[in-house]
């Protein structure tokens, strides 16, 4: 994997010069122009059971509240609380998605970097909130989430030893991951139903992150319409990964437990350029036999419903395994990777001329979880024939906030 290239160094130009370069960073990555129409993606199955708990008192985060706005906006998001938004709340993601990675322009500083952690979390909490307007969400803010992370030159200025401080190894494919979009040093995600609120809310983060920070790489999302949080991935098919479906299982799996990072958790970041043409043109049972699981709804091979898990057991009359052992459902599971779930909350993108496929985001508590994943799909993943990766980052998920308790308060 090629390393992240060097921030530019800090010139002493004024702060709203510095705000003018970022911004038009943004508008030549293309954050400023209109999404991409519908398609597929790969649907993260998280539940609402972690609101649903904690509004019956079991403590943490606020569950999502009706919007006080013109009718029918979504459900408001609280960005308060134990965890970030944008991670496990709102249980269904929204449709609409934009990743901002950036890297600082001065070398990391505790000080410094604690400063823009605050100024972030108040401009989160300015844009979720009664200043929401400002930021030209003028029917308020909707169902938006903003999500703060930092890389791992960031965080082991904080100590090596801390989680989010050791970077991603190079995987099978990566010598295709241009350096532009290796890594990076910050990142902000924002979500909505309402694309128009992703372009106002990240204009408004990326002027707060100015003038320490400068665009390195961005990427637009969307997501199909489906059943709760299930949908169809850019390949036609349900995502049959497992992953954490309630409040129990994402403390188990998916946020920190411990120390100064208690309630964060950590992300990974793949863009995946996939064949769809090539995939697509193999016989429906040949696609089936590369996933494992059946294109009309998602049921396993092994049988079951669409949330069903394999029986990875099961075998044909003739001893041959029933989900094949190079298909993407067997190839991925914990039992075979030997790690823990993973929460995955993916995107489509489509930038034209060919240029599309997933942008699979996942979240978990320990970055050996994809790691060990990884690195067994690039040994036994027949799907991998057809995906070819064009981005790769992680960062650390800092802590939920309040407006008493800053965002990234806990860095030591």
């Amino acid at each position: 994997m090629s390393e992240p290239t060097t921030p530019a160094p800090d010139t002493g130009e004024p702060r709203g010069t510095r705000r003018r370069d970022l911004l038009r960073g943004l508008a030549a990555a293309g954050v400023t122009a209109g999404f991409a129409g519908a398609a597929g993606l790969a649907a993260g199955r998280a539940t609402a059971d972690d609101n649903d708990r904690r509004a019956a008192g079991s403590g943490g985060d606020r569950p999502a509240t009706p919007a006080a706005s013109t009718g029918g906006r979504p459900d408001h998001v609280d960005a308060a609380g134990t965890h970030q938004a944008g991670i496990a709340r709102p249980g269904t993601p929204q449709p609409h998605g934009l990743l901002l990675v950036l890297d600082l322009v001065a070398a990391p500083e505790p000080d410094a970097v604690r400063a823009l952690c605050a100024r972030l979390g108040t401009a989160i909490l300015d844009l979720t909130g009664e200043r929401a307007a400002e930021a030209g969400l003028l029917d308020g803010p909707g169902d938006l989430t903003a999500t703060v992370g930092l890389g791992p030159r960031v965080v082991a200025v904080f100590g090596a030893d801390l989680p989010g401080a050791e970077p991603l190894p190079a995987f099978a494919k990566d010598a295709s991951v241009p350096p532009e979009r290796t890594g990076g040093d910050l990142l902000i995600a924002v979500y909505a139903s309402d694309p128009n609120d992703v372009h106002r809310a990240a204009t408004w983060l990326t002027e707060q992150a100015a003038p320490d920070a400068v665009l390195r790489w961005s990427q637009r999302g969307f997501r199909a319409p489906g059943t709760g949080t299930i949908a169809r991935n850019p390949l036609g098919f349900h995502d049959g990964v497992i992953v954490p479906k309630d409040a129990a299982e994402q403390d188990e799996h998916v946020w920190i437990a411990d120390g100064p990072f208690a309630g964060g958790s950590i992300c990974v970041v793949r863009r995946l350029l996939l064949d769809v043409a090539a995939f697509t043109a193999e016989p429906v049972d040949r696609q089936e036999q590369v996933i494992g699981r059946r294109r009309n709804d998602g049921s396993p091979l092994s049988g079951g419903g669409p949330t069903g898990e394999a029986d990875l057991l099961a075998k044909t009359p003739d001893g041959q395994y029933v989900t094949p052992a190079r298909s993407h459902v067997r190839a991925a599971h914990p039992s075979v990777t030997g790690s823990a779930l993973m929460l995955r909350r993916g995107y489509a993108f489509d930038d034209g001329g060919g240029d599309a496929g997933l942008l699979f985001i996942c979240f978990q508590r320990d970055l050996r979880t994809f790691v060990q994943t990884q690195f067994r799909l690039d040994e036994v993943d027949d799907l991998g024939e057809y995906v070819t990766p064009t981005g790769s980052a992680t960062f650390l998920i800092l802590p939920g906030f309040d407006a008493s308790r800053p965002l990234g308060t806990t860095l030591p």
